[in-house]
């Protein structure tokens, strides 16, 4: 399992330390220093079963200057969002958690982190 934190997200640090509580074997990625690549994107979308505009954090300054919000959102549209995430990794919702069985979550709840935790 692996997590894909900001370190000064509360939700991250809250995500983190009910893993620690659980005793779960994960790994932290701190994704705004080791940015995921237009490929490690596209899988994760995959896992989580959702599209780029779904896990992008369009109230952030950047989302903002880039406009984001009036980007069309449909598969037309779905690299340009993409690459506005690897380009902009500020703008990936966070925390990401890559379960073990090949899903993924959005672990902003104690409820999403526990979900993970069982897959």
């Amino acid at each position: 399992m692996e997590i894909w934190i900001n370190p000064a997200c509360s939700k991250c640090r809250s995500a983190v330390s009910l893993l620690d509580a659980e005793g779960a074997d994960y790994t932290v990625r701190r994704y705004l220093e080791d940015v995921p690549s237009p490929e490690e994107i596209r899988a994760v979308l995959d896992r989580l079963q959702l599209e780029p505009w779904d896990i992008t954090r369009t109230q952030e300054a950047e989302a903002k200057e880039l406009g984001v919000k009036e980007w069309p959102r449909e598969a037309g549209s779905r690299e340009r969002w993409i690459a506005a995430l690897a380009g902009h990794p500020k703008l990936i919702q966070r925390p990401i958690i890559t379960a073990q069985d090949g899903s993924a979550v959005v672990a902003r709840t104690d409820e999403a982190v526990r979900d993970a935790m069982g897959r």
